[in-house]
């Protein structure tokens, strides 16, 4: 019996080894031999090891490592930069003109550019795609970036063989002008005084006095018109446009057609010269491009500004 009640004893009930272990502010806790202890105030209350431990990892993760020196930082922003031109370099299109490729080197980096590149690549594997590598960027190769005066805005390359060769509205020698270039022409007999139609469709002539004829979208498969829209040419032929936009003065851009129009809405207009109109097209020349006189306007424009003004006969 004796040997029972001691082994009785190590069984105590939850709640009275609780009540018994409690130690609040000024209460009495009994001792292992049944005196009670003094209680304790709160300024005699003492950390446990757990608690201290808890504190340490506090501060450690709560220090504030020391401010790099400019020294440091710069490092850093130069090797940033390097590795952005590394990845720029493998991405460099071929046929780019070299001062266009300065300017726009950070395009080349960018993420949608690399899966643009990816994705012509493909394309080129499985298809027919228009203009050739080589004549792609041939916008770039006519004129420097800096000596631009007038931007013509196209959306898409023609799709039929040799006529796209990287110039918006522009066909290759032989190839006869399509429609909306024939519509031009016209426009150019009325409004600029001794032109003739020059027999071909190729504005190789216009581009190397400094009329950049862009794209915005500048490849596409044969026989499917748009079939490389929103593949990133878009994006990348808006930072061309930015680009002029913040970097030069007084150009004249020439915005055909709500698809151009739309394009050219960041343009700043107290810069720049925005003329507008309907598109060339046969679907939409008479609603309002013939006798918009774009081509005379032009010229009074850059003369205006002191620039040399577009001879647009020599072709």
């Amino acid at each position: 019996m004796i040997g029972q009640k001691r082994i009785n004893s190590y069984f105590t009930p939850v709640s009275k080894k609780r009540a018994l272990n409690e130690n609040s502010d000024g209460e009495e806790k009994t001792t292992g031999n049944g005196q009670q202890s003094e209680p304790k105030t709160l300024g005699e209350k003492q950390f446990t090891p757990v608690k201290k431990a808890k504190c340490g990892e506090e501060e450690r993760s709560t220090r504030v490592s020391p401010p790099l020196s400019p020294e440091q930082l710069e490092r850093i922003e130069r090797n940033k930069k390097a590795a952005l031109l590394r990845l720029a370099s493998r991405n460099v299109p071929e046929g780019i003109g070299e001062n266009w490729k300065k300017e726009l080197m950070g395009e080349f980096s960018k993420s949608y550019f690399t899966k643009l590149v990816g994705f012509l690549a493909m394309e080129r594997r499985h298809c027919t795609i228009y203009p050739p590598p080589h004549q792609v960027f041939n916008w770039t190769c006519l004129c420097d970036i800096r000596d631009v005066k007038v931007v013509i805005l196209g959306q898409d390359p023609y799709h039929g063989p040799k006529q796209a060769h990287g110039l918006c509205f522009s066909v290759q020698k032989p190839v006869p002008a399509p429609p909306s270039l024939e519509n031009m022409y016209r426009e150019l007999a009325s409004d600029i005084e001794g032109f003739e139609h020059p027999g071909h469709g190729d504005l190789t002539g216009w581009a190397k006095q400094g009329v950049l004829l862009l794209n915005a979208v500048l490849t596409v498969r044969a026989h499917q018109p748009n079939s490389h829209k929103d593949r990133g040419w878009e994006e990348f032929t808006d930072a061309v446009v930015a680009w002029l936009n913040k970097n030069l003065d007084g150009l004249v851009f020439m915005l055909w057609g709500a698809y151009a129009q739309k394009k050219g809405s960041c343009i700043d207009r107290k810069r720049h010269h925005v003329l507008q109109t309907a598109h060339p097209s046969p679907l939409s020349v008479h609603r309002g491009f013939f006798g918009s006189k774009h081509f005379s306007k032009t010229n009074e424009l850059l003369v205006k500004a002191g620039k040399k003004p577009i001879d647009w006969k020599a072709l």
